[in-house]
């Protein structure tokens, strides 16, 4: 990326930046992750890119290549949330630590859940949280997760309002869980 400086610079980006694309690298350059239960697998592997945007927009970064060819891509918000760009930025997560956690939570729920229940389109609005709590460790903002006494519920509205397409609100409800499942295993 430094080697890259000199041409972004003179293209406008600006040096504080190229050094936040640089660190984003650093720290998450290579990781290579699971695939996603949604969006169509996300990102393969974690990896920042030229920033793009401008002074009165901000500037985003993109996370990393895709798995699939999609509609929207993963970028880095001007404050650090990581999410996806479409029709236009959606915030998924407060940080690139609560998609990475999210990721985690989905495999580990997956694999430990009794029952997996998909719920799509409006239904997702009728869900009653009452009792549930969010899982902070994702730092959902458009996609969230919840706790209960034997579930967890992951909510993915981020297609749904990137793109303009509510019947693309999804949720799963891992259900069967215990105790050690549910704090983390």
């Amino acid at each position: 990326m430094e080697c890259h400086r000199d041409a972004w610079i003179e293209h406008g980006v600006p040096a504080a930046e190229i050094d936040r694309a640089v660190a984003f690298e650093n720290r998450w350059g290579g990781l290579a992750l699971p695939p996603a239960p949604f969006y169509d697998s996300g990102p393969r592997v974690l990896g920042a890119d030229v920033p793009e945007g401008s002074a009165a927009e901000g500037w985003w970064i993109p996370a990393g290549d895709c798995r699939y060819s999609m509609a929207y891509g993963f970028m880095i918000g001007p404050g650090g949330e990581f999410g996806i760009d479409g029709y236009h930025w959606v915030p998924l997560h407060a940080s690139t630590e609560g998609w990475v956690e999210s990721l985690a939570l989905a495999g580990h729920a997956r694999r430990w859940a009794e029952t997996i229940t998909r719920i799509t389109g409006e239904a997702v609005d009728s869900l009653d949280l009452e009792g549930y709590e969010p899982v902070p460790e994702v730092r959902g903002l458009t996609d969230t997760w919840w706790r209960g006494k034997d579930s967890l519920i992951a909510l993915y509205r981020g297609v749904a309002v990137g793109m303009d397409a509510p019947g693309c609100l999804e949720a799963h409800v891992h259900g069967g869980l215990d105790e050690w499942v549910l704090q983390g295993g």
